[in-house]
């Protein structure tokens, strides 16, 4: 199965760049949305005219049906979050633990919300990012864990509706591991190795096989594409494997 047009969150920076220049590579035209135009305009630069930058907030409640009325994607993969506060819960506010909550789950909500509602041409497919947090926990992270398991349930509520609406959609959701090569696990990891005393190159020894923005974005394009694939996966270095 391949995809004509797909829209993907985050797409300035890690994960979501690597999802998109990987989807253009395949023949797909790419909507990409981030915050800084600058990264964007860096995305486009190297991934080519089959990649349309739009530099918006994706948490914002009217973009995501905008965007579905004007582009017409049968692939949108919802990668956008924030960097949370790493911190024991003590020296967390409230402020600091929701954070994740009001950006990760919040745009996942939105989107998956617009693509019921406008919807999606049947046999569309909703990716969303989650995290191993949603089934580790993250104690240094805040709200991040259960902002990331919040989002696993979204998928669930949204593959049901779809399925009693019979719109002919499919809803996924990846859990990649902790990993330095992205901003967000480069943050966990230098918090997590300094809690255990260790030195960041030694805790990163500990995780190898390192998973790479590039083995997250091919496991994106594989599971979108095959029509029988379960629908949560977790994504490491070492390779993916659906969850029961």
């Amino acid at each position: 199965m391949s995809f004509q047009t797909a829209v993907v969150t985050g797409a300035g920076r890690g994960f979501g760049r690597a999802i998109a220049v990987a989807l253009v590579a395949a023949g797909t035209h790419v909507v990409g949305i981030a915050r800084t135009e600058e990264d964007l305009r860096a995305v486009r630069d190297d991934a080519g005219e089959l990649f349309t930058p739009l530099a918006a907030d994706a948490t914002d409640e009217t973009l995501a049906a905008a965007v579905l009325r004007d582009y017409r994607p049968d692939l949108l993969v919802l990668n956008a979050g924030a960097t949370p506060h790493m911190a024991p819960v003590q020296e967390q506010t409230w402020e600091t633990f929701s954070r994740n909550w009001h950006t990760d789950t919040r745009h996942v909500f939105e989107w998956t919300r617009a693509a019921l509602r406008e919807p999606l041409a049947p046999g569309g497919v909703v990716v969303s990012m989650s995290s191993g947090a949603a089934l580790a926990g993250s104690p240094l992270s805040g709200g991040y864990a259960s902002a990331k398991a919040a989002v696993r349930y979204l998928r669930g509520y949204a593959a049901g509706e779809a399925e009693r609406a019979g719109l002919g959609l499919r809803f996924l959701t990846l859990l990649p591991q902790l990993t330095p090569t992205a901003g967000v696990g480069s943050a966990g990891v230098t918090a997590y190795a300094a809690r255990q005393g260790v030195a960041r190159d030694a805790f990163i020894e500990g995780l190898q096989p390192v998973l790479t923005p590039e083995q997250v974005a091919k496991a994106v394009l594989d599971l979108a594409a095959d029509e029988t694939a379960a629908p949560e996966h977790v994504v490491g270095g070492a390779g993916v494997r659906p969850l029961p």
